[in-house]
């Protein structure tokens, strides 16, 4: 009989975090295949958990998948940890996961820790419409990008950048409300919840330590005043011109999109 795959998340920082499910599925697995097997082996200490670790990391992620496919097709359970958190999210693992269920093997995931999800609720910020993007871009085009969104927005962030990165959002929208939650679940843990302007200041001044995960609000969605553009495009098609390329040329005179005024074009005939 073949074996499986359970997917099991470890705490993010306080060990006490860990479930019985997982430890359970620790014991009982066959092979425990994690990023760092010392950082594994600090936590099945903690807890007396005995079991055979294998490296499983980004730079052998594809070789150790097939590996471990082949070991569970022979029946062994295995079980995949990270360093910290959930598997997967930001963290190696999707390879092995669509391997096994490439193979027809089975892939049990087990409920844990999530730095995402704990900063997520800890931010105050609405949490009906959400996005996790991982770690943010470096370039400053795709930046900008990323915060043009009409959801809450939750990233990774080195905490070398995060004044950077605020200073952009900053001239976006300096109201935005933001929070920036640092060492979750450790003994130095802080929240810290304001508006874009006023955070960008204060971690300009002082870089924070520690690991840290950005919750931003939504975007303030801004309604374009297409009276006068719409009337434009309307002339520009009386004379002649063809409405695609004709609101193509206004929006970029008006800086009204495109879309929406063909759209408004088309819903008033």
């Amino acid at each position: 009989m073949a074996g499986r795959l359970i997917v099991c998340p470890t705490p993010i920082g306080n060990l006490e975090d860990v479930t019985l499910r997982v430890l359970s599925a620790l014991r009982e697995a066959d092979l425990i295949a994690c990023e760092d097997t010392r950082r594994t082996r600090v936590l099945l200490d903690r807890y007396g958990v005995a079991g055979e670790l294998l490296s499983y990391h980004e730079h052998n992620e594809r070789d150790r998948a097939a590996e471990l496919v082949r070991r569970m097709q022979a029946g062994a359970n295995v079980a995949l940890v990270s360093d910290a958190g959930m598997p997967l999210v930001s963290d190696p693992g999707f390879l092995l996961v669509q391997a096994c269920v490439a193979a027809g093997l089975a892939v049990e995931v087990l409920p844990g820790p999530s730095a995402a999800l704990a900063a997520l609720v800890a931010s105050a910020l609405p949490a009906e419409r959400w996005r996790f993007v991982g770690f943010l871009p470096r370039k400053r085009g795709e930046l900008r990008e990323s915060f043009e969104t009409d959801e809450t927005l939750v990233a990774f962030e080195s905490p070398n950048r995060l004044a950077a990165t605020l200073a952009v959002l900053a001239e976006l929208d300096p109201q935005r409300p933001v929070a920036v939650c640092r060492e979750l679940t450790k003994l130095h843990e802080e929240i810290v919840r304001g508006d874009a302007a006023t955070l960008a200041e204060r971690y300009a001044a002082q870089a924070p330590r520690g690991e840290v995960v950005l919750v931003v609000g939504a975007a303030t969605p801004v309604a374009p005043e297409l009276g006068p553009a719409l009337s434009a495009l309307r002339r520009l098609v009386e004379a002649g011109a063809k409405r695609r390329p004709a609101a193509a040329v206004v929006s970029e005179l008006t800086g009204v999109p495109a879309n929406a005024l063909y759209r408004a074009l088309t819903e008033s005939e």
